[in-house]
């Protein structure tokens, strides 16, 4: 009798491992950054269902999501490409797709989708959906190549109307094919702190990218009374530039660069606003992130900025490269305490009603169990 038992619970385990999705999240690269933010969190929700077998693989050698995901009991492997040209990267893709037995491959921004297109080409029975999350124009040929590997894709997931927009204009991506779920955040993990400031202190948290124009952030501390700061969290090649611009300005007792965190959390308890001032965004999640934490939010009045910041409830737009509007709009929010009520109350109502994980997670998970 013992026996015909374990008999049978084998089979039943035999049964539940059949049914399983077997996931592949394959991206750029997981250093600090939206994209890899919503891939590690995504990785974690879908290995928290049973019929879900997550792994994750990147391009790039390492980062500090690879740690996190890793420290959540997550496989992660990097294909340690060298280059962008690195067509070896295709067959390792290609070797850890047999050896994980994986059935769908999701692949996030334009270098990962690249080369999950051309393997696409020499497997079988494997879906592959790609993630577009940008609306930047250039470089023109980041376009022309998802073009060409587009058809590789199912579906292809984007974070907002924007991208839709853009994927069809400068990719030729058919409408029917394209899939809007929005980034999300966990507003649990980013709610219930009291923050202690005197409405002043000004942040940036991202990459330190030319496309992010934290040049016109700093111009606008110059054009605010010397009892404004401002503190930059993140990292990238615009560091130098920044720093020297600052120094010009004679900004040194007024502006911090911090380097790159390991999370938003930490930084938006020692702010009382949060600026992006970007030229383009396929979403900025950072948005969302201290909307949930109750920091309220101005960006440019730009692609994927407009479509989270509702102007005026949730937080404040401004015209793009506009340093005086950026000053303007800073004070404003100081000067106004019902305004900054009203864009925190909203900020946080806004991402429970459409930006938490709990709201989306359904959504994903019907797209890579597929049809059926």
């Amino acid at each position: 009798m013992s026996g015909t038992v374990t008999a049978l619970r084998n089979k039943s385990v035999k049964l539940r491992l059949h049914v399983q999705t077997r996931i592949l999240l394959f991206i750029t690269d997981l250093q600090i950054g939206g994209t890899p933010t919503v891939v590690r969190e995504l990785a974690i929700r879908l290995a928290s269902d049973p019929g879900f077998h997550v792994h994750v693989a990147c391009l790039d050698s390492s980062g500090p999501v690879m740690d996190r995901l890793r420290d959540r009991q997550i496989s992660v492997t990097s294909l340690n490409a060298c280059c962008s040209l690195d067509l070896r990267v295709v067959f390792r893709l290609i070797r850890l797709i047999h050896r994980e037995n994986i059935d769908t491959v999701f692949s996030f921004l334009i270098h990962a989708n690249a080369v999950a297109g051309v393997a696409s080409l020499l497997v079988r029975n494997v879906r592959f959906l790609q993630s577009i999350q940008t609306t930047q124009h250039k470089p023109r040929w980041h376009w022309l190549v998802q073009h060409a590997v587009q058809h590789a894709a199912e579906k292809i997931v984007v974070p907002s109307k924007s991208v839709a927009d853009v994927a069809s204009r400068w990719a030729g991506v058919d409408g029917g094919k394209i899939v809007v779920i929005p980034n999300a955040v966990e507003i649990e993990n980013l709610t219930g702190k009291t923050r202690v400031g005197n409405g002043k202190r000004i942040g940036f948290i991202g990459r330190l990218d030319p496309i992010k124009r934290i040049e016109d952030l700093v111009t606008a501390l110059s054009l605010l009374p010397d009892d404004y700061t401002l503190d930059i969290f993140g990292e990238g090649r615009q560091r130098i530039h920044i720093e020297s611009m600052i120094a010009r300005l004679c900004l040194g007792a007024r502006a911090k660069m911090h380097g790159a965190i390991s999370g938003p959390a930490a930084a938006l308890q020692k702010i009382d606003v949060l600026v992006l001032p970007s030229d383009a965004e396929g979403f900025g999640l950072v948005l969302i992130e201290a909307m949930a934490a109750g920091v309220p939010v101005i960006g440019a009045d730009v692609s994927g900025i407009r479509d989270v910041i509702e102007d005026g409830v949730s937080g404040l737009l401004v015209p793009p490269r506009n340093p005086n509007a950026i000053a303007n709009a800073i004070q404003k929010i100081h000067n106004d305490e019902s305004l900054t009520q009203k864009l925190i109350q909203g900020g946080i109502e806004r991402v429970r009603q459409s930006y938490d994980w709990s709201v989306w997670i359904d959504s994903y998970k019907k797209l890579l169990r597929g049809p059926g």
